[in-house]
């Protein structure tokens, strides 16, 4: 295995990315459409959701079925290859997403070539050693979970089960019920996603063929590595894929709280998640905490204490979901099956780092015998726990693999997937990594963190598996200001419909950040989160008179009580939208490679996916970036990007507390979307003129901003906690105090040096973005 980072890096790592979700009716030739667009944005690299041949229907690409092809519905190779021209031409690279973890199993099974040679030929099979099959739990058969009603059929040389279909003779599989686990690892709890033994160099070489050999051609420039921590070696596999490739990567890695990346992990970083909770967190004011739990308890009768629900929500699903699993890590573990279940629901995080025949990393050993002393707070006096912490950290090599690519699926299963939907006091709050009963991140704890990050790590603010995307965020944070308003609103809505106290709060919350929504979009989610809190219905436990509640409800919230909800979300916009635009640019400023996801350069309302992977209206972005839309997007006489409009308006008075002068128009005359397009923009474009190693130097501001300098070049003001500075009275008489040059404002065309009166700095925007001349 080579050293890590001991290969340079082949191509520099991109200024800015954007991230693309390609579909069959989106490919190639769609994204090439938008290289002018992109340039103009500001963007370095696109970067493309998985690209290898997938399910031929699939809308998300994870779920590939071919190694060897470039997906055909995208337009093959050749059309990639046609768009890494076009892109090139507009000084524009590409980076992709990777997915060493796992493949599909498709339906029918003979759409996967590797797959079907396993089942018919077993351990014999030149690819026995692609999938990590568990051989001997079934008696030299590996269990397939598809039936339910109904029997096999023999066709000839296949057996048929509805759309299913196995080689035969059945030798080296058995159906069984769809309800019960694998005899294979897989994605998750996901059955048809099955495992690849990717640190097996000849499967990693034949998995990675193509994908590096478009490296060495020079279309890919750069990866993203998807769910690092169901690899059996996370750490020897991207000192692997760095050897070969030479390319800027980041790993999906989830840190929980104040976890970070191991320091031998030969990447650039992760894709963002750590720092999108942090900067969520600087717009949550820590005051609504107590009434907002308070009224989360009152609404939903759950307890109010989150560390509670993760704990009952992962006991829930190792018990629905890995007997399978557990089973498999108790043979090599060799210990008592109840300690290990324990010990699996008190892991805080989703992998702790251990490596076979290594010394194990003091964090590591820290964070299990914790989470070992917590559960034998559950288990017997006399419960082995210390032996089954010390095996699955330095015990049989198995036993140490297994446990840590077990951590990461309860984690998922459990927390994002269910507590995140059973708890929820302020929504925003719950995003994947996210610490729910964590309300706000102070200025210095954010600083402090910018300050530790590596400048290849990507930042992001909404991706295609967020639960919310960035501006419903936005929307929700300004409820921790405004909780007892927020209470009296959801009390009149409640008065009027209800459904399922589990449920409704949720909903509400949901509702209005969203809005407006069509009935159709807002019960699928509401139909999704009921099935993923597992409350009253999951996904193997359909209700159909359940669901027909939940159409109901959904129906009557907003034929009843649509007004009142639209009211509010106006009555709250001011402030959401100075969260919106504040958090953008910090993102897009703060150390790192910032990411925009597709459309999100203007206002986006989307949930949970798939609602997130919507097509995106790409001719109305083009329009208002050129200016030639602008009565669409922007207020008259306000084109983004035009020497007019928010250029010349760089008078302004004592501000209201959300960027306006009083009696102006929000924004210059902007409209939110046009705000935002603005501050893209604008950032991406200085993110070209910028050394991406530029130092963080935090600024002192006020309370109610963040302030921070990158390098001699660059300074970032944004707005925070608007609706506490609306009730002080503004911003009065405070200062900033700039480094010193001259500085122009490239938002509002207003120049500045030295101290300068908050109020004037932020009169037209609630964000400020400074170049020194």
């Amino acid at each position: 295995m080579p050293a890590p980072g001991s290969s340079p890096i082949r191509y520099p790592a991109p200024l800015s990315t954007y991230r693309f979700q390609l579909t069959p009716d989106f490919g190639f030739d769609r994204v090439a459409e938008l290289a002018p667009y992109l340039r103009e944005l500001g963007v370095s690299h696109v970067y493309l959701s998985p690209i290898l041949q997938a399910v031929p229907e699939s809308r998300h690409g994870y779920d590939v079925t071919d190694h060897s092809r470039v997906r055909a519905e995208f337009g093959g190779i050749e059309g990639l290859r046609a768009l890494a021209a076009t892109l090139a031409e507009h000084g524009i690279g590409i980076v992709v997403d990777i997915v060493p973890n796992h493949m599909t199993i498709p339906v029918p099974e003979s759409g996967n070539a590797q797959l079907w040679s396993v089942l018919r030929d077993g351990p014999a099979s030149p690819y026995a050693s692609w999938f990590d099959i568990d051989w001997a739990a079934a008696g030299g058969k590996v269990n397939m979970p598809v039936l339910g009603d109904g029997e096999p059929v023999r066709d000839g040389d296949v057996l048929r089960y509805y759309d299913h279909e196995f080689p035969l003779p059945d030798t080296h599989y058995r159906l069984v019920d769809w309800r019960r686990g694998p005899g294979y690892r897989r994605f998750f709890d996901v059955s048809s996603l099955i495992g690849l033994r990717v640190e097996d160099p000849e499967v990693f070489d034949a998995t990675h063929a193509v994908i590096l050999s478009l490296v060495e051609e020079g279309i890919i420039h750069g990866l993203r590595v998807d769910h690092p921590d169901g690899l059996a070696d996370p750490r020897g596999y991207l000192a692997r894929l760095r050897a070969a490739s030479g390319v800027w990567t980041v790993a999906e890695k989830i840190l929980v709280g104040a976890e970070r990346l191991p320091a031998d992990w030969p990447c650039e970083g992760t894709t963002g998640y750590d720092a999108l909770n942090r900067i969520t967190g600087l717009f949550v004011d820590p005051a609504g905490e107590r009434p907002l739990v308070e009224l989360f308890t009152a609404h939903t009768g759950g307890p109010a204490d989150y560390a509670t629900v993760v704990r009952e929500s992962k006991a829930e699903v190792l018990d629905l979901f890995f007997g399978s699993e557990i089973d498999r890590l108790h043979a090599s573990v060799g210990s008592d099956r109840r300690t290990l279940v324990e010990l699996l629901a008190a892991m805080p995080v989703y992998r702790a780092y251990a490596v076979p025949g290594e010394p194990v990393p003091e964090e590591s050993v820290r964070i299990v015998e914790e989470a070992g002393r917590i559960a034998a707070e559950r288990l017997p006096e006399d419960a082995p726990v210390a032996e089954v912490v010390r095996r699955v950290l330095a015990g049989p090599p198995d036993a140490v693999v297994r446990f840590q690519q077990t951590c990461g699926p309860v984690m998922a299963k459990g927390v994002e997937d269910t507590a995140l939907y059973r708890w929820y006091p302020l929504s925003c709050l719950n995003e994947v990594g996210g610490e729910p009963d964590r309300f706000g991140v102070p200025v210095a704890e954010f600083h402090a963190f910018c300050a530790e990050m590596a400048p290849g790590t990507m930042t992001t603010l909404s991706t295609h598996d967020t639960k919310r995307s960035e501006d419903v965020r936005a929307r929700l944070a300004v409820l921790s200001e405004l909780p007892e308003e927020w209470a009296a609103a959801v009390g009149e809505w409640s008065s009027k419909v209800s459904f399922d106290p589990a449920l409704d709060y949720l909903a509400w919350q949901n509702l209005m950040a969203s809005w407006p929504i069509s009935q159709d979009r807002f019960f699928d989610y509401l139909f999704k989160a009921a099935r993923e809190a597992k409350t009253s219905i999951s996904w193997a436990t359909p209700d159909p008179a359940y669901e027909r509640g939940i159409r109901d409800f959904v129906s009557r919230a907003v034929e009843e009580c649509g007004s009142s909800i639209a009211e509010f979300a106006a009555r709250i916009e001011p402030y959401a939208r100075s969260n919106s635009l504040s958090q953008k640019l910090v993102q897009l400023m703060m150390p790192g490679v910032p990411d925009v996801y597709w459309g999100n350069e203007i206002t986006d309302f989307s949930l949970v996916d798939p609602d997130n992977r919507r097509p995106v209206d790409f001719p109305l972005r083009r329009r208002m970036l050129t200016g030639a839309g602008a009565g669409a997007g922007a207020g008259a006489g306000a084109e983004v990007g035009a020497g007019t409009g928010v250029e010349g308006m760089t008078e302004a008075g004592a501000g209201d507390g959300t960027g306006n002068a009083p009696g102006a128009p929000a924004g210059g005359g902007l409209s939110w979307d046009a705000a935002k397009l603005l501050v893209t923009t604008r950032a991406l474009n200085l993110r070209r003129r910028l050394d991406p190693a530029a130092a963080y130097l935090p600024l002192e501001a006020d309370e109610h901003a963040v302030a921070f300098a990158r390098g001699d070049r660059a300074v970032a003001v944004a707005t925070r906690l608007p609706v506490g500075l609306e009730r002080r009275g503004g911003w009065g008489s405070r200062t900033l105090t700039l480094p010193h040059g001259r500085w122009r404002d490239l938002l509002s065309g207003a120049e500045h040096t030295g101290r300068v009166p908050l109020a004037h700095l932020l009169a037209v925007h609630p964000v400020a973005l400074l170049e020194r001349d």
